[in-house]
């Protein structure tokens, strides 16, 4: 999966643009989920409808997980591996709403993501992050 993280650190430093994903320019979480779909798997397979921030928060709809197990393949939470999409429930109770991309495993885990105030940043899948993951998928490679 290393064609994955290399492209997901071409995307470090865009600075964060909601419902955006254009590298350099602008992306959120989403955005660069597709941006390296885009590079690495070739075209999106559907059209992003126009999005919210608390993505369906309101209905208590799982929309994003849902999309991520209609698109990506999804693995054991316990198979972590750089390349992975992670998708994370910020809160107990609510639903999940963050990706990033795995970028490191082992001893010092990393993760890069799109968030808000700071752009796509390559982070470490410290405790805090780690425990809020609820869902890995990888990307369906040729």
């Amino acid at each position: 999966m290393s064609a994955v993280v290399d492209e997901a650190r071409r995307w470090l430093g865009t600075p964060y643009l909601h419902q955006a994903s254009r590298r350099g320019v602008g992306a959120d979480c989403l955005g660069l989920i597709c941006g390296v779909w885009r590079a690495v798997v070739g075209g999106l397979p559907q059209e992003l409808p126009a999005y919210t921030r608390d993505w369906g928060e309101p209905a208590g709809r799982e929309l994003l997980w849902q999309a991520a197990r209609r698109h990506l393949l999804e693995k054991p939470l316990d198979r972590a591996a750089a390349g992975d999409v992670i998708l994370f429930r910020m809160r107990d109770g609510a639903i999940a709403k963050h990706l990033g991309i795995q970028s490191e495993t082992g001893a010092r885990p990393r993760f890069i993501h799109a968030y808000e105030r700071h752009g796509v940043v390559e982070s470490p899948l410290s405790a805090p992050w780690a425990r809020r993951i609820v869902g890995r998928f990888c990307y369906p490679l040729r």
